[in-house]
């Protein structure tokens, strides 16, 4: 793979929108200088010098500066920001895995926080946050007007201790109010099971430091377990908010064996970075479906658009978040840094996700199975007839002593505890096309 990035980090703090992004010691290249705008510096030394001499309390000159920096950047998009010294350090802490908070990836829209996704197995999700919520209230405290940056500090706490959230919810008619303890958010990133003999389910709930490493250590423990390997391969990253950059290429770069995986471009020659794919397919060509839906975000559409652009995967679902901008990590002094958005990201035919987000081959509603209850009575099969005649094979079917019944195999036990209808379409899928290649 091609990356001249460095080192990339992304904002992943348990409550700050999931990004992807870079962190630059050096200057942006330079474009020729305009000249100063000398009425409008004049203006903003004006304004800065009657809030000194007359609001109603006195204020730092320091913090009346990085309140204009911060709305400098909170102007330009919803992901450029400042970072003082502990918003930089939490930064570094969320691509580690383990972080305070409550556990969702959220942004801005129309003034209030919007819940890009929750994270799997953390205080959120647990309480019922779902993606697409938008919070407008943190305890008695109103959200509108706050910054992403206060807003955040507010839903940060001591673990255990509790914060109540009012969400408006669509197609909710009343603001709803989940109380959520927070706690230390420890995510673990990939998990992974066999639906079926031969069929893998890989989860991944963000883009972290080791999650490639993960994700191939449980691909390779799948195939062991399987006496016929891996025939093919569900790829899950509904509601996942994205994360580093380098970790969405090595996961792409896991199924692909040639060409692009992603490219940036931005204002200046030096933001046009290809990664490519290295000659290595983990599958070895089995088929894949991966699962997105509004709460994929950045990294996961890079993957999705990457995987359906060399029409390496199925992409199931519904359309995804839309975030399709690169951040820079720029230090400005030895305690704070800009996180500036410096680049689109596109997918290997071109396609720039920015506000619109993947559209999956197959659209799918995001519906549960409810198991319905069969009528016993009526239903009888040639199997429950007095008398009726063995197969043939030279097997019985096994039967428990005491009811007579066929006694459920291991394999129904699962599909029956499941109900998640994307998922069994995908499995579904997954069995079509495997036999389809296995006529080829």
């Amino acid at each position: 793979m091609n990356n001249r990035f460095g080192v990339v980090l992304s904002l992943s703090l348990g409550l700050a929108a999931g990004v992807l992004g870079t962190f630059s010691m050096s200057p942006m290249a330079e474009e020729p200088k305009q000249p100063l705008p000398m009425q409008e510096l004049r203006a903003f030394a004006e304004i800065f010098g009657r809030i000194k001499e007359n609001y109603v309390e006195p204020v730092e000159d320091k913090v009346l500066l990085e309140h204009a920096i911060r709305g400098m950047l909170a102007g330009l998009d919803p992901h450029s920001s400042y970072l003082n010294a502990e918003e930089f350090s939490d930064l570094q802490e969320g691509t580690s895995g383990e972080f305070g908070g409550l556990g969702i990836e959220v942004g801005q829209e129309d003034g209030f926080v919007k819940v890009i996704s929750p994270i799997d197995d953390t205080p959120a999700q647990r309480a019922g946050v779902k993606a697409g919520d938008l919070i407008i209230r943190l305890d008695e405290k109103p959200v509108k007007g706050m910054s992403l940056e206060e807003a955040v500090t507010l839903m940060r706490g001591k673990p255990g201790s509790e914060v109540v959230l009012t969400i408006a919810r669509e197609g909710v008619e009343k603001p709803l109010r989940i109380t959520i303890v927070r706690d230390v958010i420890k995510v673990a990133s990939v998990k992974g099971r066999m639906l079926e003999e031969g069929f893998a389910y890989i989860r991944l709930s963000h883009f972290q430091a080791r999650t490639t490493e993960d994700m191939l250590k449980k691909i390779s423990q799948l195939k062991a377990s399987s006496k016929d390997g891996i025939k093919g391969l569900v790829l899950d990253l509904r509601n996942n908010p994205g994360g580093i950059l380098n970790g969405a290429v090595a996961i792409s770069d896991a199924f692909l064996t040639d060409g692009i995986v992603v490219y940036t471009q931005g204002r200046t020659e030096e933001s046009r970075l290809d990664f490519n794919a290295a000659p290595d397919d983990v599958l070895e060509g089995a088929p894949i479906v991966v699962l997105v839906n509004g709460g994929s975000a950045s990294a996961s559409e890079i993957v999705a658009g990457a995987l359906q652009d060399h029409k390496r995967a199925v992409i199931m679902g519904s359309q995804t978040f839309g975030k399709g901008s690169v951040q820079t990590i720029i230090p400005v002094t030895k305690t704070a840094a800009v996180k500036l958005t410096t680049a689109r990201y596109f997918t290997p035919s071109g396609r720039s996700i920015q506000g619109e987000g993947i559209k999956p081959d197959i659209l799918l509603s995001d519906a549960e199975l409810v198991p319905k209850e069969a009528n016993e009575a009526t239903r009888i099969k040639e199997s429950d007839l007095a008398g009726h005649l063995e197969n043939g094979n030279g097997k019985k079917q096994a039967t428990d002593q005491k009811t007579g019944k066929k006694q459920p195999t291991e394999e129904a036990e699962k599909a029956a505890m499941e109900n998640d209808y994307q998922l069994n379409e995908a499995l579904n899928l997954l069995k079509g096309l495997s036999i389809f290649n296995s006529w080829e």
